[in-house]
């Protein structure tokens, strides 16, 4: 079973109150292996439909495994500027560090959500199609969504409820899933940066499969009541991988509230 990553961030955060305490500058701890990307494969695979089969299991970036020990670090992605209204900027800016990683949800073990389970996820994914069905599987809490992509509407309005993977559907765009997202629980956050969200927002996911090896996904958030417009990410990459997922379950990290104290006595 992997060790939940939760505490690790909010442990990262606490050493950057220790090291500004100690007016040292801040070094990420990198590891020694140099990645080798995956070719692309070929094509994709395609299902009965003739839909491209974007199953198998998924690791960030572009070896096929994790790269959480690579020695090279990771190219910033090329993204327009989040359009926050003035007021959301300024209270997400007025957040500490610490705060932020406090307040997640992955550290306060509540569901990530959409897009929450693949850009607030560091482990890998699996994903398992048939006709009409796309099924998402994490390793972060066990969690999962079942999405149907048969291009049914949105159920009515009054018959909704706020869920952490709100009310799903999805259809095709040529060769890309396009998941379409409402009715999302305020709990969740857009990004593990604060980025938080109203009962007005909506979520477009479009996935793809350009080859065999690769997969790539990219969100577009609509919130009138966040954001002065929408806003599109970059597509990220995932590669196709050969490990059976395993159980990862948060704990409630106990030790959160030890972790808050620290952190008020480091001010």
């Amino acid at each position: 079973m992997r060790t939940c990553l939760g505490v690790m961030f909010v442990a990262v955060g606490l050493l950057s109150v220790t090291v500004a305490a100690q007016e040292k500058p801040f070094v990420e701890a990198r590891g020694n292996v140099v990645p080798v990307p995956l070719p692309p494969g070929g094509p994709p695979p395609r299902m009965a439909d003739g839909k491209v089969d974007l199953s198998g299991v998924w690791f960030s970036g572009p070896t096929g495994k994790a790269n959480a020990w690579s020695v090279v670090p990771d190219k910033p992605l090329q993204e327009k500027p989040i359009p926050f209204k003035p007021e959301v900027a300024a209270k997400i800016k007025s957040m500490t560090r610490e705060e932020i990683e406090l307040a997640r949800p992955n550290v306060r073990c509540d569901p990530v959500g959409t897009p929450g389970m693949f850009n607030q996820n560091p482990y890998p994914h699996q994903i398992i199609m048939k006709p009409g069905l796309f099924v998402h599987l994490i390793e972060s809490d066990n969690d999962w969504r079942v999405v149907h992509t048969d291009g049914r509407p949105h159920k009515p309005a009054e018959e909704r409820e706020p869920l952490y993977n709100g009310d799903q559907v999805a259809h095709w765009e040529g060769d890309t899933l396009v998941i379409d997202t409402v009715s999302l629980d305020p709990r969740t956050w857009i990004d593990s940066n604060g980025w938080y969200h109203s009962d007005k927002v909506r979520v477009i996911e479009r996935l793809r499969r350009p080859s065999l090896n690769y997969l790539e996904w990219q969100f577009t958030v609509e919130d009138p009541d966040v954001l002065t417009q929408p806003w599109t990410s970059a597509w990220r990459t995932y590669s196709l991988g050969s490990e059976d997922l395993t159980e990862n379950f948060c704990t409630n990290n106990e030790n959160v509230g030890q972790l808050e104290k620290l952190v008020d006595q480091a001010k």
